[in-house]
């Protein structure tokens, strides 16, 4: 395979209760396409992940959010799992990190119940987005146009609805960072 990505660090920000398909198999493309891919937690060790709902694998944490800066990676990956989206929304370092992200133009990845971080950051107005349909009303609340599509690209902003959409969404993520990097 390809390593169109060597050089590049993407951020997975997740907590306890993450799906865990779209964690994996999002790291798992981007490093295989050459990307050094780091989970970032609000605590050290482990974070939990889950199959829907029954419990999956724990997941080792790279970094915290108070020891990790989104200028230190060339994106952000947002995998969804109800408890997860609904945890680290409110967590204002994630916000943070994902506004910071944003504000460089740098591509966030969006899938699931991920959406939920974007909308409590602010960064969804204006936006095109779709999600797990359970958010669209979150969505459009925090001025954002939610579709009901396998993948949608609004400018840096990558989404996605559910773990079957992955291999869209992994394609997607990795032709934007490719472009970035011919650019």
């Amino acid at each position: 395979m390809s390593k169109s990505l060597d050089g590049y660090k993407v951020a997975v920000l997740a907590v306890d209760g993450f799906e865990q398909a779209e964690l994996d198999e999002p790291k798992r493309a981007l490093s295989e396409a050459g990307a050094t891919v780091h989970v970032i937690s609000e605590k050290a060790g482990t974070i939990q992940g889950f199959r829907h709902v029954d419990k999956g694998d724990a997941v080792a944490v790279d970094t915290t959010f108070d020891k990790a800066s989104a200028s230190d990676y060339d994106a952000v990956v947002l995998p969804g799992g109800v408890v997860n989206g609904d945890a680290i929304r409110v967590l204002p370092q994630a916000q943070a990190f994902v506004k910071a992200a944003d504000a460089a133009h740098k591509p966030i990845a969006v899938i699931c119940h991920g959406g939920w971080l974007p909308v409590s950051a602010g960064i969804i107005k204006g936006r095109t987005i779709t999600s797990w349909p359970s958010l669209q009303d979150d969505i459009r609340n925090a001025g954002g146009t939610w579709v009901d599509k396998e993948v949608v690209e609004d400018g840096n902003l990558i989404s996605s609805r559910k773990p079957d959409d992955i291999p869209a969404f992994n394609r997607t993520l990795i032709a934007q960072l490719s472009k970035r990097k011919a650019a």
